[in-house]
């Protein structure tokens, strides 16, 4: 079933968001302005829309997978959060990337830079105990 999710573009010429296959599960999100990333840098790219987060939904930023190797960037934190209460009208999304070239790398207006994915949560409440019983496995890389 298809879900409708609120959207405004800020640059009207450049296209609304898609799933590029019917068997995508993120759909590609495209750089307003051209952008020069220095190397060893962290940029913002601005992505072009607003998105309101439909609840019980958060909304994933991921790098895409042609990213490190066609230019050389990928997102520092592995992905980005975006909360259900950020779409206000300067709430533009923007992907952050992190150049780990020695060369400037430049981000064309209109390049697909990432990909977002709707992921269902549900929130929890917190019950403070002096024990949870279970034994310890560790630390890091306990499993093999």
């Amino acid at each position: 079933m298809e879900q409708k999710v609120l959207l405004k573009r800020i640059d009207k010429d450049l296209p609304i968001p898609k799933y590029e296959t019917v068997g995508a599960v993120a759909f590609d999100l495209m750089a307003r302005v051209e952008t020069v990333v220095e190397p060893g840098k962290i940029a913002l790219i601005p992505a072009n829309v607003i998105i309101k987060v439909p609840d019980g939904y958060m909304l994933c930023l991921a790098s895409r997978s042609s990213g490190p190797i066609k230019k050389g960037l990928s997102t520092p934190h592995g992905f980005g959060i975006i909360d259900l209460d950020y779409h206000g009208p300067e709430d533009e999304l923007k992907v952050q990337v992190y150049n780990f070239t020695d060369k400037a790398v430049t981000v064309p207006r209109g390049d697909r830079i990432a990909q977002g994915v709707f992921i269902k949560i549900d929130r929890f409440s917190f019950e403070e105990v002096d024990n949870i019983d279970a034994p310890s496995r560790g630390g890091f890389g306990t499993t093999g």
